[in-house]
C-alpha cells in the first residue's frame, strides 16, 4: 500500500481531473472519494473509464467526521464551502485545497509550485492557486524578480474555457446554449482571483500592485487559459526571455518559448508555456502564458503540490505528454 489518498468533490471538473491523475500515480492509492450529487454511486458508475482497481470504490457523502485513515486529502469544493469542514480534518492529514477558501490564510501555504517549491515541501496545509493566478503569475514572476517591469502598472486580459467555471445545471449561464458561439467578459473589477494575484505580485516584487487591472473572458472551448499581460518597463524581448529561462532553469513544467503560445499545447497536462514581446521605446512589455485550467490551473498543480509535501519526485504522475490536437 502506497500513500493513502482521498478526493472530496470528485463529481466536479477539478475533482474528476484529480481522479484521472491519481489513478495512474506511482505512489498514490485512492481509498476515499466523496461528493454530494454522486454519493452512493460506484466510481465506475460516474466515471465508466476508471481503472478496474478503482471501479468498485463507492463515493461517500462528504463528512470530515467519518473520514477514513488517509495521508493526503484533495479538496475540490466551490469557494466558500470548504473552510469550516476542512478545519475538522485531523492535523496529521495533509490537505491540498483546490478551492479558494485558504489562499493567503494563516496556517496555509500558498501553493504556487513552480515559483516557491522550497516553501511548499513538507507542509501539511497547501492552498492551490486559482487557474488565472496560475497562468498570470508564472509569466510575471521572472519579470518581477529581475525588476524588468513596474508592479503597480499591470493589465491582465485572460481568456478561459468553460470548465474553469465549474459544473452548472441546465439553467446555468455556463451551459452549452449560453456559451457556444459567444464571448463574454465577467467579474469586472472585483473578480475573486484579483486579491490573490495582487498579493503575490507584491510579494514577488516588494512593491505595490495598486494599479492592477484584471479582466477574464469566457470563450466557447472546454479547457484552457490564455493570459495576455500588459506591463510597463524598458526591457527588451530577449531580456524578458532570458530572465524567464534563468528563473525556470530547474523547473520541469514551465516551457519558455519564442513563439506566442497556444492553449492546445497544454491540454491534459501540467505544463505552462510562457513568452514575451517588448518594445523598450514605448516602455511596453507583453507577457503571455497558456495553461490547461484543469491541469496547471487545478488538479495538475494540486498533484504537484502533493508530491512536494510528501517528499516525492515533483513530476510523479505528471510526466505524460499533452493531448495533441
Amino acid at each position: 500500500m502506497g500513500i493513502r489518498v482521498g478526493i472530496v468533490g470528485i463529481s466536479g471538473f477539478g475533482g474528476g481531473e484529480a481522479l484521472r491523475l491519481i489513478a495512474s500515480h506511482p505512489s498514490f492509492d485512492l481509498v476515499y472519494a466523496a461528493g454530494e450529487g454522486s454519493a452512493g454511486s460506484r466510481l465506475v458508475d460516474r466515471f465508466p473509464g476508471v481503472p478496474t482497481k478503482l471501479a468498485e470504490l463507492v463515493i461517500q457523502k462528504w463528512n470530515p467526521a467519518t473520514l477514513p485513515q488517509i495521508d493526503v486529502l484533495f479538496a475540490s469544493l466551490p469557494t466558500g464551502t470548504s473552510a469550516e469542514a476542512l478545519s475538522l480534518v485531523p492535523k496529521d492529514v495533509k490537505i491540498v485545497d483546490i478551492g479558494g477558501d485558504h489562499r493567503y490564510v494563516d496556517g496555509w501555504t500558498y501553493g504556487l509550485a513552480d515559483v516557491w517549491p522550497q516553501q511548499i515541501a513538507g507542509q501539511v496545509r497547501v492552498a492551490n492557486p486559482g487557474c488565472f493566478p496560475a497562468a498570470t503569475l508564472n509569466a510575471l514572476a521572472p519579470l518581477l524578480a529581475d525588476k524588468l517591469i513596474e508592479p503597480s502598472n499591470i493589465v491582465i486580459d485572460v481568456k478561459t474555457g468553460i470548465s474553469g467555471a465549474g459544473r452548472g445545471g441546465a439553467n446555468s449561464q455556463f451551459s452549452y446554449a449560453e456559451t457556444n458561439e459567444n464571448l463574454q467578459p465577467y467579474g469586472l473589477l472585483k473578480h475573486v482571483h484579483m486579491p490573490e494575484i495582487a498579493k503575490t505580485i507584491e510579494k514577488l516584487s516588494g512593491g505595490s500592485a495598486a494599479g492592477l487591472v484584471f479582466t477574464p473572458h469566457l470563450v466557447p472551448m472546454t479547457r484552457g487559459v490564455l493570459a495576455t499581460i500588459y506591463c510597463r518597463g524598458k526591457a527588451t524581448t530577449d531580456q524578458c526571455l532570458d530572465a524567464a529561462r534563468r528563473f525556470y532553469a530547474e523547473r520541469p513544467f514551465i516551457r519558455v518559448t519564442d513563439k506566442p503560445p497556444q492553449t492546445k499545447w497544454t491540454t491534459g497536462s501540467n505544463l505552462a508555456f510562457i513568452s514575451y514581446a517588448a518594445d523598450p521605446e514605448r516602455s511596453l512589455v507583453i507577457a503571455m502564458s497558456v495553461i490547461d485550467n484543469l491541469g496547471k490551473g487545478a488538479a495538475g498543480q494540486a498533484v504537484q503540490n502533493a508530491n512536494l509535501i510528501c517528499g516525492l519526485p515533483e513530476t510523479a504522475g505528471l510526466d505524460g505528454a499533452p493531448i495533441w490536437p
